[in-house]
């Protein structure tokens, strides 16, 4: 099932790069003195070119050519008619040639393909026909001009006419500066006479039937192709005309001398060239995203409260501050250069030799044959982010600072202040200490960027950027190698804490330490994904905020901690969702997600100035799913309860006051129905899972009470009993043979594979083998399981889900189809990232990384397999208390 772009994105890729693109890339790179390109004119234009629609228009001769004159001399110049195809080539932009040569001899003379608009005659013509169309009077005045200037200038040398449709024209290139004096003079008289308009475009002299209107042919593409803003540039007094009618975002060039309204001017035809491939480079980079990285090849950081990823070229690529849903500082991954990064390189050019996570932490190093850049989160005050970067080696380490706030539309400023950076303009302080460093500031009269060149031969360089910090500390860079000791030592007594699977354990321990820095511990709250709208296909429009708590994801995400014997985690989680219902009306109508600090969400809005990774857009921050109806929500908290208790053998009041809420909760809603655990955007349905859940959430409560001598409401029972008969019955399809996403619906949903991983129908029962089968048959495709097939209301398709992956892997091991289960776990294993990490999907027809990265429900679900595959190799009496304590209890009540 692969993931097809939009058909509009395709074509214009593929007509890309069918032309020498990298021919504009090292012109772009040419140095060229005093040509007019200006940091004003380069900021404006990275502004033009993230517009929704943009059309680029100019002059011919002496514009996109050297010179007018006959048709052999003034061929464009080979970069610019590259550049101009180019930009018509992308979605959403045009290219015209407004001349004011004849279409015809345009056209001949340009040889511009048909993606290019050709406008001659000063802007009067549009179409070959308009030649052949003119009355017969025109034909005699121009007879009568043609001859009349013959008379008295065609003797002259260097000057020679040409008849056009509604013109006369004088060429004068060749003709000194006397003769094109008098020349002039003389037309312009005979222009008068003959009751003409007379144009001077560049060395050619028209005289005109029609008034020049490069203005109108402007505003008519303008209008008809619907663009939202244009470039004009020109080097004569016809083409002024149109410029001034540019207004807003629009951009004005002149190209060479003479008075002007445009607010730019470029030296000559190969400086507007350049204009053209700068600008075709932005434009492509914020239509299709800069050459990306694989999500799996990112590495995350994490302290606890703040996270960063960074790129295998040890590049800070995400980050935001001070909380995980507040505006980034660094968002290179959905936008390139211009979204802000802090990048780190050698001065020699070389391969990066690797990277990995220092042992048991999350501290991460990257090496090249000279350089190594060690990065981590240090441990902060709440509100306070400090990153630290520490480059070691024998050589030399160039360095770019580059942070864009606010996804790159806060406008700041920035000044250094002996060993240190401050960035000014900022609501919060933000200060980089690097002692020891020079840094060079430059601006574009928006952003700012420091750059530079250290000689590590000299020591470590430690660099600090700390967020938040109204009253900063003095840097010490001497005791970094203390402060990084006791982050690692503080992670790893952690994770010698655990009780590791003896099935990967190495990246059972990374997923575990994930996950973990996933957990907001400040407020409690954990993240489903440090990222904003990583695309769940590339090209479409899949893209989502998961930088909040799902109070599913944020249960499964800690009781995948408590499996592995770490509790604390659970405890703060638990905490964070008492603290909520202190302030709901009740605890039915919790919100499906909420922010971590446990307000509800923002409206979801679209950051258009980010083109996504990938050219994948829109960019979206804030989420509409808080806004959905997920009765499954208890379930997952219920079984936390449940497992919570279990491990400590003890339960604490406020957690059976919380399962007591979440009984309650689905005593009262049970019965209506919901969007579903995959919030899909169409109308409620009674979704199979969700009613498996409600199940879940009665049964643990029941079971708890039992457990720890609790006493249950007399209504639980007889109502998981209702529920437990209802999903059997009503959530079967026959012409499915199998469970099914949702009541009356043949449609398949991988989630259902939970009737018989929650316990609710025995394993060995036929209609959970078939269901078992069906998802096999209809969802998996190679290493990886689709969430589901039907229409959910959303343009374009996905990729399969690391986490149905892993319920199908426990389906496998339940049924007793080890050696499936086995195989299907290997794959998912040979898709972890290099530093073993995974996102939220996969596409096996493309063999591309998907979605959210790293992914909470990747890891859990992870772990989670490792957890069962090792307690099968230990022996039944392991694998019967691991695999279905909860399922082996249920299959004995019933018996």
């Amino acid at each position: 099932m692969p993931t097809p772009l939009n058909q509009t994105v395709a074509d214009s890729a593929l007509l890309t790069r069918s032309l020498p693109l990298g021919l504009l890339r090292s012109f772009v790179q040419a140095e060229a003195a005093d040509d007019g390109l200006t940091p004003s004119l380069l900021a404006e234009l990275k502004v033009l070119a993230r517009v929704p629609g943009l059309l680029v228009a100019c002059n011919y001769g002496g514009t996109l050519c050297d010179a007018e004159g006959i048709s052999t001399e003034t061929l464009p110049l080979g970069s610019a008619a590259i550049a101009l195809r180019a930009l018509a080539a992308l979605p959403n932009t045009h290219a015209a040639v407004i001349s004011g040569r004849s279409l015809r001899d345009l056209a001949a003379v340009s040889r511009l393909p048909a993606e290019v608009h050709l406008i001659g005659s000063h802007g009067a013509e549009s179409d070959m026909r308009f030649a052949h169309v003119q009355p017969l009077a025109t034909e005699a005045v121009l007879q009568k001009v043609n001859s009349a200037l013959n008379e008295a200038v065609g003797f002259q040398k260097g000057i020679w006419l040409e008849r056009k449709p509604v013109a006369v024209s004088i060429h004068t290139r060749p003709a000194t500066a006397d003769v094109v004096a008098e020349v002039t003079a003389t037309a312009r008289d005979i222009a008068r006479e003959h009751g003409l308009f007379f144009i001077v475009d560049g060395s050619v002299l028209d005289l005109s039937v029609l008034e020049p209107c490069k203005a109108d042919a402007l505003e008519n593409l303008r209008s008809g192709l619907g663009a939202s803003a244009a470039l004009y540039a020109g080097d004569a007094d016809s083409d002024e005309l149109a410029i001034a009618t540019l207004r807003g975002p629009d951009m004005g060039l002149r190209v060479g001398p003479g008075e002007t309204r445009a607010g730019h001017r470029l030296r000559d035809p190969e400086s507007f060239a350049r204009v053209l491939a700068i600008l075709f480079e932005l434009r492509r980079a914020w239509l299709f995203g800069e050459d990306a990285v694989g999500l799996e090849r990112h590495s995350m950081i994490g302290n606890g409260s703040s996270t960063a990823l960074i790129t295998p070229d040890a590049k800070i690529c995400w980050m935001s501050h001070p909380l995980p849903d507040s505006g980034s500082l660094f968002a290179h991954i959905l936008g390139g250069d211009a979204a802000g990064h802090f990048s780190v390189e050698p001065v020699k050019a070389s391969q990066v030799l690797g990277q990995r996570y220092v042992d048991s932490t999350m501290i991460i190093e990257t090496r090249w044959a000279d350089v190594t850049v060690t990065d981590y989160l240090e441990p902060a005050p709440e509100g306070i982010t400090s990153l630290v970067r520490v480059l070691s080696g024998s050589g030399a380490a160039r360095i770019v600072f580059a942070p864009r706030p606010d996804y790159a539309n806060a406008p700041f400023s920035m000044e250094a202040r002996g060993d240190e950076l401050h960035i000014v303009g900022t609501s919060d302080p933000i200060t980089l200490f690097a002692s020891g460093v020079c840094f060079a500031v430059a601006s574009d009269g928006r952003h700012a960027t420091a750059t530079a060149a250290v000689n590590l031969q000299d020591g470590p360089v430690v660099l600090n950027l700390r967020c938040g910090d109204t009253e900063p500390r003095q840097a010490d860079p001497g005791g970094e190698t203390e402060r990084r000791a006791g982050v690692a030592l503080s992670s790893r007594s952690w994770v010698q804490s655990l009780e590791l699977p003896t099935v990967k354990p190495s990246l059972v321990r990374r997923s575990a330490l994930v996950l973990r820095a996933l957990v907001h511990e400040p407020t409690g709250a954990v993240l489903a994904a440090p990222t904003t709208s990583l695309p769940e296909g590339i090209g479409g429009t899949r893209n989502w905020d998961y930088r909040y708590c799902w109070l599913r994801d944020g249960s499964m995400t800690v009781n995948a901690l408590v499996d592995l014997g770490s509790t604390q985690e659970a405890a703060g989680f638990l905490h964070w969702l008492g603290r909520i219902l202190e302030h709901a009306p009740g605890p039915e109508w919790l919100h499906p997600l909420y922010s971590v600090t446990g307000a509800p969400l923002s409206t979801e809005a679209v950051i258009d100035s980010l083109p996504g990774y990938a050219g994948s857009r829109p960019v979206r921050i804030g989420n509409a799913a808080d806004h959905q109806v997920q009765l499954d929500v208890f379930g997952p908290i219920a079984e936390l309860i449940h497992a919570l208790s279990a491990r400590e053998e003890a339960l604490d009041d406020g957690h059976w006051e919380l399962m007591v809420q979440m009984a309650s909760a689905v005593l009262a809603r049970w019965q209506e129905p919901d969007h579903g655990i995959w919030e899909a955007r169409r109308a409620p349905r009674h979704h199979v899972y969700t009613k498996v859940m409600c199940w879940v959430t009665l049964d643990r409560a029941l079971r708890t009470a039992r457990r720890h001598g609790r006493t249950p409401e007399a209504a639980w029972e007889p109502t998981a009993t209702a529920i437990r008969d209802e999903v059997l019955r009503e959530g079967w399809d026959d012409s499915a043979s199998s469970y099914t996403v949702a009541y009356d619906s043949p449609d398949l949903d991988a989630a259902v594979l939970h009737i018989g991983l929650s316990g609710l129908l025995d394993v060995t029962d036929q209609r959970f083998l078939d269901t078992v089968r069906a998802v096999e048959r209809e969802l998996r495709v190679g290493p990886t399981v689709f969430r589901y097939k039907y229409d959910d209301g959303l343009p374009g398709l996905e990729g399969g889900f690391h986490i149905c992956t892993t319920w199908l892997i426990e389906a496998y091991v339940a049924v007793g189809r080890i050696e499936e289960a086995w195989d299907l776990f290997d794959q998912l294993v040979n898709l972890f990232g290099p530093t073993g990490l995974l996102p939220e999907e996969y596409d096996p027809g493309t063999e591309t990384h998907l979605g959210n990265h790293p992914q909470a429900y990747s890891h859990l679900g992870f772990i989670r397999c490792a957890r069962l595959l090792a307690a099968h190799q230990e022996g039944p009496e392991t694998r019967k208390h691991l695999l279905s304590a909860v399922i082996v209890e249920s299959a004995r009540e019933r018996n």
